[in-house]
Parts: structure tokens; C-alpha cells; sequence
């Protein structure tokens, strides 16, 4: 029986897998039905899994051999903060709760791919280190890591895939390079002095100098960092004042700095340390003073070119090559996280199709998926995986 034959024989399976989850969603480090569930599937398959990280699954599948590689294969479990609005029948059980970006669809292709991977388990070398990953919204894959998810036995490859409204069902995002951006969140606070609206000239104004700010910073992206280099640096919140005609005496500004491609604090070309200097330099021209609060969020998923070779070759024989297309985005991805210590290649399923209403955009409260691109995904798992065994033969 071919792959592709398999995956439509637990095409039944994989869509009730994929609705369960759906319709019960929790939050990150406290996926605990779902953590259940993924244990349970993966005994009856003759595994062993074990808890990491509060509610993290590992579990490895042996080839013919472990005389070979090791390949981690992940997928996320958490859900959203979103009150569905779906009208599924399989919607979400649990009110303000919703899984709104796709991760009940990672868990029922990973699983499908995991049963499929055991029966042909006699076919590789080596050691397949399948990770159910908790808290993906808020760096769980660091705090896995931290927990020693890539040791016992030590990884030596990476591969991951995200099901995707923004490409249209039937294609497949490969790129090599960087595929998902860094994110720093950022506040900042401008002080000034409060004064009287009709007499402004007594006052240090932090209003018009937080209106300089967001205008000004906007010339980083191409005046400060080369514009090959794609930067998102949005302001989500503002803040200030208690009345019409008093001028505050401080301001508060919030938002994101998202940047496509690898850098580090101190670096040259640190969009997130440009910007400090930038806003200090507009603060002192207009009399106020600033603090900064930054959070780093992620960092860029750079897809490794050998790894991504695999994985392009795969998806062309899947899709054909014509529904192949490059693709990166200015979302995050904690998978970033693997990528940084071993060899890594993630993947994203088109699933947008208007007649079946999957074109919302991630966490949308109406973000669904085309339940038919879920079987392309199971076999693009299934085939990457071993493929990357072969090419180590």
C-alpha cells in the first residue's frame, strides 16, 4: 500500500481526531484532556510516551534500527483566548475558548503520520522523537528545550508544519531561509510635565513628542536597516491623559517590532535596539524623558537549505510543482526554538477555500480549515520523515 493510500484509509480517523480536539481547546500548560488523549493514541500504537514540560508528550518510535539519526517531529497543542464563532458542529464546548489557529489540525496530522510511521517503522534507521508541544503562543518550545527535550536521545534534525488560510488549499510553503519573524513587544513611557491646554508653553507636551515617535520610527525599516531586510513595527495601544484640556504628564505607547530575518541585541542591524536610540534621540529634542519595557517574544524560524531541500522535494511530488510556492510571514513561531540547535525545516499546508469558508485569517473567531488539505499534510509527514532517513543511509 503506498503513503497516500494509508493516509486515505485513516482519512475517518484523522478527521475525528482533528474535531475532538477542536471542540475542546485549552489554554497553553493546561492542555490536559488533549495531553491525555495524544498519550492514550500513542500506547495503543505500542509507544511509551512520557509527560515533559506540565503537559508536553514525547514518545520515540525505533526504526529497523536506532543505528541512525534522530529526527524530532513536532506538533503544538494549545489553543486561543477566542469566543468561536464558527457554527461548526464539532465547535468549541468551552465558552471563550477556541482552537483559532489551527493546532487541533497539527495534533490529528501528527498522529495519523505517527500511526502510519510505526507501520513502516521496518523501512528506516534510526529514531523518530515525536513532541506534542504545549503553550506554542508563548515560548513552550524553549521551555521544553530548557527541560532537556532534545537530549535522551540527543536530536539531530527538526521538522514542523503549520496548516495555513493565508496560501490556498492544494499548495505547500516551502522556503529556505527565514520563514516566520522575531517579534519584540515593546512599552514605552514618555514623561513630560501636565500643564493647562491654553497655556502649553509651561508644560512639557509627551503628547506631541508620543505623535513624533510614532511617525519617526517608521524610517527604521528603510533609513537604518536595509530594506531586504522586511521590518513590522506596529503601535497597538496609546495612552494618556484624564481630561480633553489638561496635557498629561505622561503618555504610554505600546506595540511589536516583527523582523523576517536572524539578529541578535548589539548587532547591527537590531531593529529592536535602533528604535530605543531613535525614540531616547525624539525624547530629549522635545524636553521629556522615556522608560522602555521589552519582551522578546520569538525569534525568526530560519529553515535550514538541506533540510528544506527534503522538504521541497517532498511537497512537489505531493502538490506537483507548480502548487509549490515560497512563502514567509510576518506571524511567529516558537519553532524558531529547534531551529537554533539543530538542523530544521518547517512547512505550511495551504487551507484556504472560500467555498468551505477557511479563508479567515488566523485567530479569527470564524477561522476554520479545508478538512480536505488535512490529508496532504499527513503525507507530506510521512514522506519528509522518511525521506530524511533515506538521505542519511
Amino acid at each position: 500500500m503506498s503513503i497516500q493510500e494509508a493516509v486515505k484509509s485513516y482519512t475517518d480517523e484523522l478527521l475525528a481526531l482533528r474535531r475532538d480536539f477542536h471542540a475542546h481547546p485549552e489554554l497553553g500548560f493546561q492542555e490536559f484532556r488533549t495531553s491525555r488523549k495524544i498519550e492514550q493514541f500513542l500506547k495503543s500504537l505500542g509507544m511509551e510516551p512520557m509527560k515533559v514540560s506540565t503537559t508536553g508528550v514525547v514518545a520515540l518510535l525505533k526504526g529497523r534500527t536506532d543505528n541512525g539519526p534522530v529526527l524530532l517531529m513536532r506538533a503544538d497543542m494549545d489553543a486561543l483566548p477566542v469566543e468561536e464563532q464558527t457554527g461548526l458542529p464539532f465547535a468549541s464546548e468551552h465558552s471563550g475558548l477556541m482552537h483559532a489557529c489551527g493546532h487541533d489540525a497539527h495534533l490529528a496530522m501528527m498522529l495519523t503520520a505517527a500511526r502510519i510511521l510505526t507501520e513502516r517503522r521496518d523501512s528506516f534507521d534510526g529514531t523518530i522523537k515525536f513532541v506534542f508541544q504545549p503553550n506554542e503562543e508563548i515560548a513552550g518550545a524553549q521551555i521544553m528545550i530548557d527541560d532537556g527535550v532534545l537530549e535522551n536521545p540527543n536530536v539531530d534534525a527538526a521538522m514542523g508544519i503549520h496548516i495555513w488560510s493565508p496560501l490556498p488549499s492544494g499548495t505547500i510553503g516551502v522556503k529556505s531561509g527565514a520563514v516566520t519573524s522575531s517579534m519584540d513587544v515593546f512599552k514605552v513611557t514618555i514623561k513630560g510635565r501636565g500643564g493647562h491646554t491654553g497655556y502649553p508653553d509651561s508644560a512639557v507636551d509627551p503628547v506631541i513628542c508620543a505623535a513624533a515617535v510614532v511617525q519617526q520610527v517608521q524610517t527604521i525599516q528603510t533609513r537604518l536597516v536595509s530594506p531586504m531586510k522586511p521590518i513590522a513595527l506596529m503601535f497597538g495601544r496609546i495612552a494618556g491623559g484624564t481630561k480633553n484640556n489638561i496635557i498629561p504628564d505622561t503618555v504610554e505607547l505600546e506595540g511589536t517590532i516583527r523582523y523576517l530575518f536572524a539578529t541578535k541585541p548589539g548587532s547591527p542591524d537590531n531593529p529592536t535596539d535602533k528604535f530605543k536610540r531613535m525614540v531616547t534621540d525624539i525624547c530629549n529634542v522635545y524636553g521629556c524623558t522615556c522608560s522602555f519595557e521589552f519582551n522578546h517574544e520569538n525569534d525568526a524560524v530560519v529553515n535550514d537549505p538541506t533540510m528544506t531541500v527534503v522538504a521541497y522535494d517532498v511537497a512537489k511530488g505531493i502538490v506537483g510543482e507548480a502548487n509549490v510556492v515560497e512563502h514567509a510571514s510576518m506571524a511567529c513561531e516558537d519553532f524558531a526554538a529547534f531551529g537554533e540547535h539543530v538542523p530544521a525545516t518547517f512547512a505550511f499546508i495551504g487551507t484556504a477555500n472560500e467555498a468551505v469558508g477557511s479563508n479567515f485569517p488566523h485567530h479569527n473567531p470564524r477561522f476554520t480549515i479545508d478538512e480536505e488539505t488535512l490529508p496532504i499534510g499527513v503525507e507530506f509527514l510521512v514522506e519528509a520523515a522518511l525521506r530524511y532517513f533515506a538521505g542519511k543511509r
